[in-house]
């Protein structure tokens, strides 16, 4: 794992964690310089999706014991925020539930919070390895399906489509050191990995931005698991917030954390 920083030391952290098989450039590129004006910036690679790492993704729980290290290091413990894109957000919900560090606002961005048994959970991450690990190495589907599908989206001119496509990082860089195993391992570990229920450390202040058109179902699955989580409620799809909107994604950061 790394940590990229950017901004003023002097000034207060705010932890941005990375979504499912995003690369941090991608992910963030947007909204780091922005956000580096207030903040000291501190965007997570995880282990095996950075282009100096020699080893795989393991578990979720690794990563989130390795950036409480980190965090204790080099912050003393002590963060003002941290955003988790997607993926990020169960990072978000697992750091504030350990309080192994001390964070005022935890913000999740449209995240699933998708939990499943060991079976499901492998046999789901060994299907979307075969599906994605082609399109992550090589920027295209070995499915025709799917290959005629992306090419399809890219040409329609709604840019959540391509925004979707930026926050992976995959229309920008070469992510071909990112190995199948990383990806297998990652979409696993997330679904296995328990996410507790209401959630309350009575220091970290919970923010959801909740993109309406995922679905109803996922407004109960935050209430489910975050005890009184202040609900930023979005008629959009999933990340489009950041990915569409990237300033008005940094004003409504820095109204939350500043």
């Amino acid at each position: 794992m790394h940590i990229h920083e950017f901004g003023n030391t002097q000034n207060p952290v705010i932890l941005l964690l990375p979504g499912t098989c995003c690369f941090w450039k991608g992910n963030f590129g947007q909204v780091i310089e922005p956000l580096a004006q207030h903040f000291l910036v501190s965007v997570v690679a995880y282990t095996g999706f950075d282009e100096n790492d020699t080893e795989d993704f393991r578990t979720v729980t690794e990563e989130v014991e390795q950036i409480e290290a980190y965090v204790i290091q080099h912050y003393d413990g002590s963060i003002r925020a941290a955003y988790g894109c997607s993926l990020g957000g169960s990072f978000v919900g697992l750091l504030t539930a350990r309080h192994n560090i001390h964070m005022q606002y935890g913000i999740l961005g449209s995240s699933d919070l998708d939990q499943a048994g060991a079976f499901k959970a492998n046999l789901m991450a060994a299907i979307m390895g075969k599906v994605i690990y082609p399109f992550i190495h090589n920027g295209y589907y070995t499915s025709k399906f799917m290959q005629k599908r992306y090419e399809k989206q890219m040409a329609d001119p709604d840019p959540y489509n391509r925004a979707f496509v930026g926050i992976t990082g995959r229309d920008k860089y070469d992510m071909s050191f990112i190995s199948k195993e990383s990806i297998k391992n990652q979409f696993a570990s997330d679904l296995i990995t328990p996410l507790p229920l209401q959630i309350d450390n009575d220091e970290t202040e919970i923010h959801i931005f909740y993109a309406k058109k995922m679905g109803a179902k996922y407004l109960p699955r935050y209430q489910k698991h975050f005890k009184n989580p202040i609900i930023h409620e979005q008629d959009m799809r999933h990340e489009e917030f950041l990915g569409v909107y990237p300033q008005e994604w940094c004003e409504l950061v820095k109204q939350i954390c500043l």
